[in-house]
């Protein structure tokens, strides 16, 4: 069976994220969504949320699971058996500092590949950044995310 993780805070989960998800799983049998914690960001919602949030989103859909992690992203994919890590890019100066992330993972574990997946145009500007400041100013982003993801921002309120 081929694994791979699909890392990031997902703060909130955009359909950006979701188109690389589903394209994803025409190469993998099973995409767990890892949602990592970053010390630089001051995430809206907790990783649980986050987690139940996925787990809510892809209920009927088997092959992907959804699960938290607080270290590295490679130590993940080493006590998980998982020699895939899924990455989106945009064109927005993503390339950089993705390829630099690719190659230190490649050295902290030689066995993991990097495999990218290039953002469809429709979501080119998308990010959960750009999301939760539409959002913070009143106006509408069910178009940016799927449906539970909208609703759960809905439960919450304002970012």
């Amino acid at each position: 069976m081929k694994r791979a993780i699909y890392p990031g805070t997902f703060d909130p989960f955009t359909n950006g994220h979701k188109d690389i998800l589903m394209r994803s799983l025409s190469v993998f049998d099973e995409v767990i969504i890892l949602v990592a914690h970053n010390r630089n960001k001051k995430p809206f919602f907790t990783a649980d949320e986050r987690v139940a949030m996925l787990e809510e989103t892809f209920k009927d859909e088997p092959r992907v699971k959804a699960d938290k992690w607080e270290g590295l992203i490679v130590d993940y994919a080493k006590e998980n058996e998982i020699s895939s890590i899924i990455r989106g890019l945009r064109p927005t100066g993503d390339f950089e500092a993705e390829f630099q992330m690719a190659s230190m993972n490649k050295r902290l574990y030689p066995e993991i590949e990097t495999v990218f997946f290039i953002t469809e145009r429709d979501n080119y500007y998308v990010s959960s950044s750009l999301v939760k400041e539409i959002h913070k100013h009143g106006k509408l982003i069910k178009e940016f995310v799927p449906d539970t993801i909208f609703n759960w921002i809905n439960k919450k309120g304002k970012v």
